[in-house]
């Protein structure tokens, strides 16, 4: 029997596994797959979004009408690789001569993508702006626009579900080492103490990093503009000095940066687990982590750069061809309800709440901040603050691709030359004729306005990939004449 001892604790903790996680559910209103019509949706969102959101609209629509509904969920990753999947699907369902590509919703992601999807007719248009228009407009509870970002499509093919704003994650502890003011600007993290402090997650793998960057070299194309001491310069002037100030910027965050990762939410991670001291990241991934790390101590804090950022939306929308289009309008309508608005900010297991977890995300509805379950929430309303950027699209907006694109080639193909000089230059006591070589942005001017570079937004693959090489060695022999002028000044100085 003592042998057998070992194999019956075994198969007895295995039942335990299995048995544990039935048993200690939560119940959930979706009906099974099988028995359940479905809602296919793609998204980016995490699981508890995930969760909350098919929980509530499938307990709402069973007591309406008594029919169970399953969200079959698709997250294939970030909002990239959901481009490249819906790009391929559609390209797939053209070839068989077939309307939709089996996918209800597209629910989450940034505003740059939503347009592009709608500019190509993918989209239909969405019946809650017409069943309930009062929701809508400047006396409504959902602005067209704000922060000059736009919230509501022109056309009605998506609309905002919630906001979001990019902004600096940093470690309490740590930054009080430096004796330093807290960050309250981009400039801020450009800092030589930061050198392989700072953790930025990558462009080209995320829209909503993009229009970071792309937000960082806005907001100094504007105080070019106002900039008085530029006044006897043209508007292309200001603008281009703007463009290359704001590129210079980007530039130096990469010479701080220990990497740069595929995935956003890393990045608040090591910050707060001390790998990195400061970093970029969504104000929801900034919240939630603060929550979850800081109930010993202040390991994370999350703030938004002073006029260097938007409140951008996060729109949702329904595929052209939709298998469910009925239950899809219901989803939409369900999302952007008091009631579903309530789920991005409430505290779990309040009344009309999240379940299981809070979502540390703002609504999109301005009345959703006026709420009984949170007295301060009025206070942390995006739409209070007057700190804002506002965003001009005409400045920036035809270069977003241009960016994605410029950044890998000047900070992330060559990070290794451009973190090693940077390095050198702040031992050699920033010499001034290795620092101009190192910023030397003159290989990529501003296109100007209204425009992309015309060969990284190429479309042909084989021209955009051959002018991100010529980049990517221009950037290199920089950098590597940065660092051989600090080392001469080092040499010098002994």
């Amino acid at each position: 029997m003592s042998n057998h001892r070992p194999i019956l604790i075994v198969i007895t903790l295995l039942v335990l596994l299995c048995v544990l996680p039935i048993a200690f559910r939560r119940d959930s209103n979706q009906g099974k797959a099988s028995q359940a019509r479905r809602l296919v949706i793609i998204t980016p969102h995490s699981e508890s979004i995930r969760r909350e959101f098919a929980e509530g609209f499938a307990r709402k629509w069973k007591i309406k009408h008594g029919e169970d509904v399953y969200v079959d969920w698709r997250s294939p990753g970030g909002t990239s690789e959901i481009r490249l999947l819906i790009d391929a699907s559609f390209k797939a369902a053209e070839s068989e001569h077939r309307q939709g590509i089996g996918i209800d919703l597209m629910f989450g992601g940034g505003e740059p993508d939503f347009a592009s999807q709608a500019r190509k007719g993918r989209f239909i248009r969405l019946s809650v702006l017409d069943r309930h228009p009062e929701w809508f407009g400047e006396n409504g509870a959902i602005p067209a626009t704000f922060t000059g970002e736009r919230l509501v499509a022109v056309d009605g093919s998506w609309i905002s579900a919630c906001l979001s704003e990019f902004g600096i994650c940093y470690n309490p502890t740590r930054w009080r080492t430096l004796n330093l003011p807290e960050p309250r600007t981009w400039q801020d993290l450009t800092q030589p103490a930061l050198r392989g402090q700072l953790a930025l997650a990558d462009p080209t793998k995320s829209g909503s990093v993009a229009r970071a960057f792309e937000l960082i070299i806005q907001s100094q194309m504007q105080r070019s503009l106002a900039d008085p001491t530029r006044a006897g310069l043209t508007e292309a002037e200001r603008l281009a000095k703007g463009w290359t100030e704001g590129l210079q910027i980007i530039q130096r965050l990469a010479a701080n940066a220990r990497y740069f990762t595929d995935s956003g939410a890393k990045v608040p991670l090591d910050v707060a687990a001390g790998d990195a001291m400061a970093g970029m990241c969504i104000d929801y991934f900034g919240r939630t982590y603060a929550k979850e790390k800081n109930r010993r101590e202040p390991r994370l804090a999350w703030s938004a750069p002073a006029t260097g950022s938007t409140v951008s939306g996060d729109p949702i929308a329904i595929f052209r061809g939709s298998v469910q289009p009925e239950l899809a309008q219901a989803f939409v309508e369900f999302v952007l309800s008091p009631e579903g608005q309530q789920l991005w900010q409430a505290p779990a297991g309040s009344p009309g709440g999240p379940l299981w977890h809070e979502l540390h995300r703002p609504p999109v509805r301005r009345d959703a901040y006026a709420t009984e379950h949170r007295g301060d929430a009025a206070a942390q309303s995006p739409y209070v603050r007057t700190d804002h950027l506002t965003y001009r699209p005409e400045l920036t907006s035809a270069t977003f691709g241009t960016l994605r694109k410029v950044v890998k080639a000047m900070c992330i193909d060559c990070h290794d030359e451009l973190t090693s000089a940077w390095a050198t230059i702040i031992e050699a006591g920033m010499p001034a004729d290795a620092l101009a070589a190192l910023c030397d942005i003159s290989s990529m001017p501003y296109p100007g306005v209204g425009k992309g570079d015309p060969g990284l937004d190429n479309q042909n693959p084989i021209t955009s990939a051959r002018r991100s090489s010529e980049l990517s060695a221009t950037f290199r022999a920089n950098y590597l004449r940065a660092e051989q002028l600090a080392r001469a000044h080092l040499q010098e100085s002994r």
